[in-house]
């Protein structure tokens, strides 16, 4: 084979692709792979706007691909950080319920997280929730001990590292515009030249949709971006959140409310909510694409889901547009907190695969095509889960892909 060609080329250089890399090089050391980023740095979407969270496993429906790999990705991310050196924290987490109309729903939570294997989950009281979160206010609460904060951007570049070190050839500021298969062979026409493949394997994240399609694959599925807004809390006013605190979630939403996350930095995070975004990467207000628009609104998944899900929609815009109300919603959990605590932070979009019928989907999606491999779903706990979803990747691949015969 040419320079230009690979065993396996990677689509999309976020922390689940870089994950496979890895994962392909550790068992397949005579493969070719290569990692295709369309940005000038890796982990630069929603690796990069991850609130970096290590999630336990709590939320996830018992058997699902979710509740799995992010229990088993906990573990898997923890031994990586020991090994690498990478700063983390085992800061642990309470989700509350802040008054007896949630008692229900927590309990539904905690008995998921037992079904799941969460090491340590307790239900609380309030002097007992006072004593890990003295600011905070609820009737009843979880502890997740085990939760812990991380840098993810960090961890994506020392898998990149490591598969680079292996012998992956990584490639950034080439986005895919085309894909083609000819003479047995997987075509990719990147805006820095072409390559070629014999297997293929997507996980373009926000853009993962089409590239199957590319492909000639209907994936059943279109990514609808969800933005999320965070304002950060003023230095002087951070001993308000030792670690973590979550609402209870409204199980009818895959969103988890707006909560109060401190990160690994120091800052503590106030968010996020979730926007309807008019742009795959669209992380502000104004940010448009009149493609990426159109493209949703000509969607009739996103209709069918509209229409079930429009007042909790409204809700969110009103929330986005309004510090009154988003300041409302936290002061549900931390009554303390008042307006000026509060300044404009960051935001993150949402990768939200919505099925035809307007289902959201709330599981983790990989799908198999001729010659490759589509991830079409995999937002939170994408990133604590992504050496568990790289390690099972690399299985439907060597299902899939005669991998025995790689070239050198």
């Amino acid at each position: 084979m040419s320079s230009g060609s690979y065993d396996v080329a990677i689509v999309g250089g976020g922390i689940i692709g870089l994950a496979t890399a890895l994962w392909l090089t550790r068992r397949y050391p005579r493969c070719r792979v290569a990692v295709v980023e369309k940005e000038p740095e890796l982990a630069t979407h929603q690796t990069g706007h991850n609130s970096g969270v290590i999630h336990s496993g709590i939320y996830y429906r018992p058997g699902s691909r979710k509740a799995q790999f992010c229990v088993r990705g906990v573990e898997s991310m923890v031994r990586f950080c020991d090994d690498n050196g990478v700063d983390y924290q085992r800061c642990g987490k309470v989700i509350v319920a802040t008054d007896e109309s949630e008692l229900g729903r927590m309990e539904d939570l905690y008995q998921r997280g037992v079904a799941n294997g969460v090491p340590g989950l307790e239900k609380i009281g309030p002097e007992r929730l006072r004593e890990i979160e003295p600011n905070t206010h609820g009737v009843a609460a979880l502890h997740a001990p085990g939760t812990g904060i991380v840098d993810f951007t960090t961890v994506a570049g020392i898998y990149a590292e490591q598969a680079r070190s292996a012998g992956a050839e990584i490639m950034t500021g080439r986005r895919v515009v085309g894909i083609s298969a000819r003479q047995g062979a997987i075509r990719l026409e990147t805006t820095g030249g072409g390559l070629e493949s014999r297997y293929l394997i997507n996980c373009a994240g926000l853009h993962a949709d089409r590239v199957a399609r590319m492909m000639g694959v209907d994936p059943g599925v279109r990514i609808i971006p969800f933005r999320g807004e965070y304002y950060t809390i003023r230095e002087d006013r951070r001993d308000l959140v030792k670690a973590l605190i979550y609402p209870v979630p409204n199980p009818r939403f895959p969103f988890l409310g707006v909560h109060f996350t401190r990160s690994i930095h120091g800052d503590v995070e106030a968010g996020p909510n979730a926007v309807l975004a008019l742009a795959r990467e669209g992380y502000t207000k104004t940010a448009v694409s009149l493609g990426d628009t159109l493209g949703t609104l000509a969607f009739r998944g996103f209709w069918a889901m509209a229409l079930k899900t429009w007042k909790t929609g409204l809700g969110e815009m009103h929330r986005s547009f309004s510090k009154r109300v988003f300041l409302h919603d936290l002061q549900r959990l931390l009554p303390g907190i008042r307006a000026e605590d509060l300044a404009p932070g960051g935001a993150g979009v949402r990768a939200q695969a919505v099925h035809r019928d307007g289902r959201l989907l709330d599981d983790f999606s990989i799908h198999r095509s001729q010659g490759a491999i589509h991830v079409l779903n995999a937002p939170s706990p994408g990133a604590t889960s992504s050496l568990a979803i790289g390690e099972h990747i690399v299985g439907l691949a060597a299902e899939s892909f005669d991998l025995e015969t790689s070239t050198t």
